[in-house]
């Protein structure tokens, strides 16, 4: 296998849309195809042109001028964080801070020790090796990777049974760029070889409302700063979502306006699309109308509420309730899922009085928990 430089390898499954239903949401978090192009052409090439993240710009910058100056390569980076908040760009910008070539790979694309001891022994001095979701990829070769980031040396086993023999492999210099969404699955062993490890954090609507900017500049959109601020203020912190919400935007005010994107024409174009002022979709509107309609606001346990919506539990507790529950909409309890006040507002329906019967009889009450 030739490995070519900034050559992208397709992960097996792209992060965020473990579940099919992810890939479906226009505020889904993961990537599609479309997404993929588009934000190849928009990423920022440098530290000073990315948007956000201030901390975890500072320090990175501080640990790239520093190896610069050493003349040395810098020290392996680990970036973790929702889908999304641009780990694959910090790695970009990573390497043309560095003046150093680009390889991308995923976790799930290194399922044996031999297709990472493949990458590794054709690494040049000095290159950006940036795996996506690290956190899955298979033990064996993560073994190895231990000592590939340690002693920058592999050993190859040859042979099998009591006649095999380790080769070692020495490594050029090379900077390893981990992402992941799940930081808490990486062993320790693996996440104390970091000598930079960074945690992204969502953006805030002024961050986004730059995103939105920078981007309708680069897509040739015009966009006033009202209309702006209307796609940051439904993209759930996450700049993936900005940029997926102003295309759609763009595509309603060409046909149904005059490709002049207002406050009104963003409303209305969201509208469309079933996205409301909070970034919620059909399917997070779904559960929280179950939830309060259907049982009083709960608790009600994931399976109940998952078939009153009509879809899978993994579905409902992996794509929908993240957001819920970041938004302050739902609670998860012992007893079962709780909406909150909030999303009784949101919705504009009335909570029940205090000491009202509930929708569920107390005595079935075990039946809904989990």
């Amino acid at each position: 296998m030739t490995w070519d430089d900034h050559r992208a390898e397709p992960p097996a499954d792209p992060a965020g849309d473990a579940h099919p239903h992810a890939s479906d949401r226009l505020v889904g978090a993961g990537a599609d195809v479309e997404d993929s192009a588009v934000e190849a052409a928009l990423r920022p090439k440098s530290l000073a042109e990315f948007v956000g993240q201030p901390t975890v710009r500072e320090q990175l910058d501080l640990v790239l001028t520093a190896a610069r100056q050493r003349g040395a390569t810098a020290d392996h980076v680990l970036l973790s964080g929702a889908p999304g908040l641009g780990k694959t760009t910090l790695s970009m910008i990573i390497a043309a801070e560095m003046g150093a070539p680009t390889r991308i790979t995923s976790g799930p694309a290194i399922q044996h020790a031999g297709d990472l001891a493949a990458i590794l022994s054709s690494l040049q001095e000095g290159e950006v090796l940036f795996l996506d979701e690290i956190h899955r990829m298979s033990r064996p070769a993560e073994e190895m990777l231990y000592m590939a980031m340690e002693d920058f040396r592999v050993d190859v086993v040859v042979g099998k049974g009591p006649g095999a023999t380790a080769i070692p492999l020495e490594l050029p210099p090379f900077t390893l760029v981990g992402a992941t969404t799940r930081a808490g699955l990486l062993p320790p062993p693996l996440r104390d070889r970091f000598g930079f490890t960074a945690h992204m954090e969502f953006y805030e609507p002024a961050e986004l409302e730059r995103v939105v900017h920078r981007s309708a500049r680069l897509l040739e959109v015009e966009a006033d700063a009202p209309g702006a601020a209307e796609i940051a203020s439904r993209s759930r912190g996450t700049p993936r979502i900005a940029n997926r919400l102003l295309r759609r935007v763009r595509d309603y005010a060409q046909v149904k306006a005059d490709g002049f994107v207002t406050r009104e024409i963003a409303r209305q174009a969201l509208a469309v699309y079933e996205v409301d002022e909070r970034g919620l979709d059909r399917l997070d509107r779904s559960v929280l109308q179950a939830l309060l309609k259907l049982f009083g606001g709960g608790p009600v346990g994931l399976s109940t509420l998952a078939v009153a919506v009509g879809e899978e539990r993994e579905t409902v507790e992996e794509v929908a309730e993240p957001f819920l529950v970041r938004e302050g909409l739902l609670a998860r309890t012992p007893r079962g899922r709780v909406a909150t006040p909030a999303a009784w507002e949101h919705l504009g329906l009335t909570p029940p009085q205090s000491g009202a019967p509930s929708a569920t009889p107390p005595g079935q009450r075990g039946l809904f928990e989990g």
